[in-house]
C-alpha cells in the first residue's frame, strides 16, 4: 500500500478509502487511482484486507465431498448470491474424514471469515471445534443438521419418506429399506423417518441387514451389499427403498450384473427406488423413481440466512431456526 500510494501520487489514507469504498472518494481521484492500477498492475491482497477488517467479506463453506454433484450444485447456488452481495463463498471439502473438517475451520477461522455454512459429518465430527466456531461466528448447517439446536436449511426427511412410502405401498409390494453408511445424521433420520411412514400407513417396516462401510463411496457400498443379499437369501420383498439414489445406483448394477430385471410390471423381478433425485438418477437404466431435494432452493436460503445474521441492521433471528423443504415425488421406470 505503501509503495503503490508513492506511485499514484496520493496520501495511504485516501488509497485505503478507494480500496475500502471506490464511492468513497472524488471521481477526479478514483480516475487517478484507476490509471495507476493499470498502469502498475498494483493488487490488493484480499486476504490481507481482510485481516485487517473488523468484518471481513469472506464466507466459508465446507461440504464432505466435492465430487458428489448435489453439494456441487449447492455451492454453485451459494457462490452465486454470496458474489451478487459483496462476499467470496470459499469452499472446502472434509472428504469424508473429521480431522480434515477441523482443519476446514482451523483454515477458515485464520482467514477471520464472517460466517460459514457446513454440511457436517455429524455422528463423526468434533462437535466441541463447531460449536466454537459457531459460538464466535454465524453458522449455518445444511443437508444434515449436526444436532437439534443448531441453525439448518435442509429437507424435511418425514416428508419426503412419506411420500415416496405411501406411493411404493399404494402401487405394488411394500418397500423394505437399504440403508446408507452412518457417515452423517441423514443416516439415522432417514431411517427413522421410513419407519415412521411405514406404521403410519399400517405397514411392517423392514430394513435390511447391512455392513456399515463408513464410506462415501455409496454406490460400490450399494453394489456390493446388494450383490451379497441377491446372491443369498433376497431381499425381503420385491421393493427396495434406498436411503439415497446414489445407492440406488449400486442396487441397480449389482442386479443387472445377476441378470434381474429393475422396474414396475410383471414381467419384473425387482422395483427401486431412491432419495434425493441425484441428477444422473433420469438417466440411470431404468431411470429412477425417487423424492427430488430442493438444491437450488436450499442453497438460497441458507446464503440468504446467513446474510441476514451478518446484516447488523437486519432483527435478531433466533440462532436455533430451522427451515425444512419438502420434496417432489419422482415417478420413474425402476418403481
Amino acid at each position: 500500500m505503501e509503495d503503490f500510494s508513492a506511485f499514484v501520487g496520493l496520501s495511504r489514507t485516501t488509497v485505503s478509502k478507494y480500496f475500502n469504498d471506490p464511492g468513497s472518494v472524488r471521481q477526479k481521484t478514483r480516475s487517478v487511482i484507476e490509471a495507476a492500477l493499470k498502469k502498475s498492475d498494483f493488487r490488493p491482497s484480499i486476504f490481507a484486507v481482510n485481516l485487517n477488517r473488523r468484518r471481513s467479506n469472506i464466507l466459508g463453506v465446507i461440504i464432505p465431498n466435492s465430487t458428489d454433484p448435489f453439494y456441487m450444485a449447492l455451492t454453485r447456488r451459494i457462490e452465486t448470491i454470496a458474489n451478487e452481495a459483496g462476499f467470496l463463498a470459499f469452499v472446502l471439502s472434509s472428504d469424508g474424514r473429521a480431522e480434515m473438517e477441523d482443519q476446514a475451520i482451523q483454515t477458515f477461522r485464520s482467514m477471520n471469515i464472517a460466517g460459514a455454512i457446513i454440511a457436517p459429518l455429524g455422528v463423526r465430527s468434533h462437535h466441541r471445534v463447531l460449536a466454537e466456531l459457531g459460538a464466535s461466528i454465524p453458522l449455518i448447517y445444511v443437508d444434515s443438521p449436526l444436532d437439534e439446536t443448531s441453525s439448518f436449511v435442509g429437507t424435511d426427511n418425514r416428508q419426503s419418506f412419506r411420500l415416496i412410502v405411501d406411493y411404493l405401498c399404494r402401487s405394488g409390494e411394500p418397500p423394505c429399506y437399504f440403508a446408507m453408511p452412518l457417515v452423517n445424521n441423514n443416516a439415522t433420520a432417514r431411517q427413522e423417518a421410513y419407519v415412521e411412514a411405514m406404521r403410519e400407513f399400517k405397514m411392517t417396516p423392514s430394513i435390511v441387514a447391512v455392513e456399515d462401510a463408513g464410506s462415501w463411496d455409496f454406490e460400490k457400498f450399494g453394489h456390493d451389499e446388494a450383490l451379497r443379499i441377491l446372491k443369498g437369501q433376497g431381499f425381503p420383498t420385491g421393493t427396495v427403498l434406498c436411503a439415497n439414489d446414489r445407492i440406488a445406483f449400486g442396487v441397480i448394477s449389482a442386479a443387472y450384473t445377476l441378470g434381474l430385471k429393475i422396474g414396475h410390471g410383471a414381467d419384473c423381478d425387482l422395483r427401486v427406488a431412491g432419495h434425493d433425485d441425484h441428477p444422473l438418477s433420469r438417466y440411470a437404466c431404468p431411470p429412477i423413481t425417487t423424492v427430488a431435494q430442493n438444491y437450488n432452493e436450499i442453497g438460497r436460503l441458507a446464503i440468504e440466512l446467513l446474510l441476514q445474521r451478518l446484516d447488523e441492521n437486519a432483527p435478531a433471528r433466533h440462532k436455533g431456526e430451522r427451515i425444512l423443504l419438502n420434496a417432489e415425488l419422482m415417478l420413474r421406470r425402476s418403481a
